[in-house]
């Protein structure tokens, strides 16, 4: 997959300004069982083993690759998008702060 046309929308997102004054409150009411709900449905962790081998769980860690709680959304969102997942967007926010519950814990 070619990821570069999100990749540069990202980037275009973080150089705006726009990314980086998100924080965590941007999953404040986020609907946690959803997002559970919804990561097991779409099957992301097997995708995810499937890119980075083992059980997956590398892929949140992307060494500089994001530091924000709204870069974290982007990501989800890429997914969505490339995998053509057809969430919402409070859909894409619920699956975000799962992961960032679990994963990340952005303040």
């Amino acid at each position: 997959m070619n990821f570069a046309p999100i990749g540069t929308a990202l980037l275009a997102l973080v150089f705006s300004g726009a990314v980086f004054a998100q924080g965590a409150e941007i999953f404040k009411g986020a609907d946690l069982a959803l997002g559970e709900k919804l990561i097991a449905e779409h099957k992301c962790a097997q995708c995810h083993a499937s890119k980075v081998g083992g059980d997956g769980s590398a892929m949140y860690k992307p060494q500089g690759k994001f530091n924000n709680a709204g870069l974290l959304r982007g990501m989800v969102e890429m997914c969505n998008t490339q995998m053509n997942l057809g969430l919402f967007p409070e859909e894409v926010t619920a699956v975000a702060a799962v992961l960032n519950r679990d994963h990340y814990k952005f303040k």
